[in-house]
């Protein structure tokens, strides 16, 4: 390996880390979806390893094709911006309709009593809510949520805005064999990051317990993701 491209490699590796650890959008999501949804630990670490590669892989196919095609880097961030817009409007807008689901939900879930009396003349007070007795029996008929697929197109159009300006075209003046090797050390590096974060958010997270928010945990998400959609759109 050459110098230049072991400095290329070095620098994809830290741009790619400093990016993820700087980007709350990149593991609040999932940490907070994770924890409201009660995902396994098998179904986080896939479905944050798929939105990672989706994240990056839209990014490099962009790039390769405006490098092939010859079109100025200008033109290649000015779509990265588009992208970057639209992923924030979905974030944000995901985030708000997760929200306002999340707490449609506490509220039918808000425990209430009922009096019984029996024929022996015995009168009781019985809790329950409605969520629970007439919602939760379809938890168990295991129908696929649509929430990481949501996410997953989200990440679709996320762009990793440093790659293309910063890396691919340096790359490009040297060989396309620096390109894939570039490449290839900047998306593991971020999928990496990404996966670790979640990972230990999830493990952070599961050490905390608070009853009276359980029944907000889905509004509690909702309202984190739409805080990282406004974070992107406005530029934080």
């Amino acid at each position: 390996m050459n110098s230049s491209l072991t400095i290329l490699c070095i620098t994809a590796a830290s741009v790619g880390l400093v990016h993820t650890i700087l980007g709350p959008d990149h593991y609040v999501p999932f940490i907070a979806l994770a924890k409201a949804g009660r995902w396994t630990t098998n179904k986080t670490l896939v479905v944050t390893f798929l939105c990672g590669l989706a994240h990056v892989v839209s990014s490099v196919v962009i790039g390769i094709v405006g490098i092939a095609l010859g079109v100025a880097v200008f033109k290649l961030e000015d779509i990265e911006s588009a992208r970057g817009e639209m992923a924030g409007w979905l974030l944000l807008a995901f985030g708000l309709a997760y929200f306002a689901w999340g707490i449609r939900r506490a509220m039918r879930s808000r425990p209430h009593a009922h009096w019984h009396a029996h024929a022996d003349g015995t009168v009781h007070e019985h809790e329950h809510t409605h969520v629970a007795d007439h919602a939760h029996v379809h938890e168990n008929t295991q129908a696929r949520s649509l929430t990481p697929w949501i996410l997953f197109t989200v990440f679709v159009f996320g762009p990793c805005e440093p790659l293309i300006p910063l890396l691919m075209y340096p790359a490009a003046q040297v060989s396309w064999w620096d390109i894939t090797v570039v490449t290839a050390v900047f998306a593991a590096t971020t999928i990496f990051t990404m996966v670790a974060i979640v990972m230990l958010g999830c493990f952070g997270t599961a050490r905390f317990h608070f009853p009276r928010l359980e029944r907000y945990s889905h509004a509690l998400a909702g309202f984190a993701v739409a805080c990282c959609g406004l974070a992107i759109k406005l530029g934080l």
